[in-house]
């Protein structure tokens, strides 16, 4: 494992630091005289040279349980097609004993999560009652919204499961078991669970160097990062198991001369691959003044008198009043083609009403 990752485990000296932590968690619990037993989450702190640059999630498989059989797994499934809410509840509650798994304490479908867990009092219940959430991957996109931002501040975050795989049992015991390190782009230490306090010293060794080959495996980063690495739990102090020599350090500065150098010779590339085609373009341009110049020279010669071309005559715009005047003659004529009718003429007469023009005539008296 040394060879292959770069880190120099010494497994005695992991052994004596977990046997250390597990004597100051016995005499802590016996001073607190605690009615229930419980045993604390044992972590590896990773201590980095530098801030990575991207956000990284690394996978550990463990050899040994890191999680007691008291811990509560709650598991968000998808609403099957043609089921209500109790039916898909017990459809996946008889898949998951046809294969065998224990682990899981409580099935919730999606649909449920939404009616029944939308207040917030609910949802802070339901994140105090389960220890572990897994979901299935066909809804992990559409659950953040759902469960709120205290599921990501007490990290909590459910953990996918392909519930669509031939062998389910594996899938949730790989997941349930097992433990994550997140490597954040925000700062350079880093935090994973590998056991609790009620694990033998030899189980715990065994996963602590499990975890550890497979970080250092699987960062991405080229050179040794890992400064330091530390043993701890929640109410203990850091022990450390691992300490980085200061020839890593000296890999780090060649790496980022070496990094440095090649960004300047692409830059400077980049200038002289500029200053190339810059005069080309000159030369290019030049050549074609040359030629432009032949060429004129040459039409010069062809043709020593230019022929005018006589261009064709425009029309003299007619004068506003000449356009005024024709206007006024062809309103003229249609009036005297048709004589205008009064509005009146063709109104009906009443009774007693005579033309204006005509005389009234007097009536006959007897």
């Amino acid at each position: 494992m040394a060879e292959a990752t770069g880190i120099q485990l010494d497994g005695a000296q992991v052994k004596m630091a977990v046997q250390a932590l597990q004597a100051f968690l016995k005499t802590t619990s016996a001073s607190k005289s605690l009615l229930l037993d419980d045993s604390q989450p044992i972590s590896l702190l990773f201590t980095l040279w530098r801030i990575p640059k991207k956000a990284q999630t690394i996978r550990i498989p463990l050899p040994n349980a890191h999680r007691t059989d008291t811990d509560e797994v709650c598991l968000f499934v998808r609403d099957e097609p043609k089921m209500t809410s109790e039916q898909t509840q017990r459809f996946y509650k008889k898949m998951l004993e046809e294969n065998g798994v224990k682990s899981v304490t409580e099935i919730i479908p999606y649909n449920v999560l939404k009616k029944e867990y939308k207040p917030f009092e609910a949802k802070r219940r339901l994140l105090n009652n389960f220890n572990v959430f897994i979901s299935d991957e066909s809804i992990r996109r559409l659950l953040p919204s759902h469960l709120g931002k205290h599921f990501y501040e007490r990290k909590k975050v459910p953990l996918c499961v392909n519930m669509k795989s031939k062998n389910v049992a594996r899938e949730i015991q790989k997941v349930v078991q097992g433990s994550n390190l997140k490597v954040t782009n925000k700062g350079s230490c880093c935090m994973a669970r590998v056991g609790h306090s009620a694990m033998t010293a030899e189980e715990l060794t065994e996963n602590i160097e499990a975890a550890i080959k497979v970080v250092a495996a699987k960062i991405r980063m080229k050179e040794p990062v890992i400064k330091i690495i530390h043993v701890k739990s929640q109410s203990s102090v850091a022990l450390p198991i691992y300490t980085a020599n200061l020839s890593h350090l000296k890999l780090l500065k060649k790496a980022e001369k070496e990094a440095k150098t090649t960004q300047e010779e692409a830059k400077a590339a980049k200038r002289k691959t500029g200053e190339k085609e810059d005069a080309s373009q000159t030369e290019s341009s030049g050549q074609g003044e040359k030629k432009a110049e032949e060429g004129e020279e040459e039409d010069e010669e062809e043709i020593p008198q230019l022929v005018p071309v006589a261009t064709p005559s425009k029309k003299p715009r007619l004068q506003v009043s000449t356009i005024k005047k024709k206007q006024l003659e062809k309103v003229r004529k249609a009036a005297g083609a048709r004589p205008r009718k009064h509005a009146h003429a063709n109104r009906p007469r009443r009774a007693g009403q005579t033309n204006s023009k005509g005389k009234r005539k007097a009536p006959k008296v007897k």
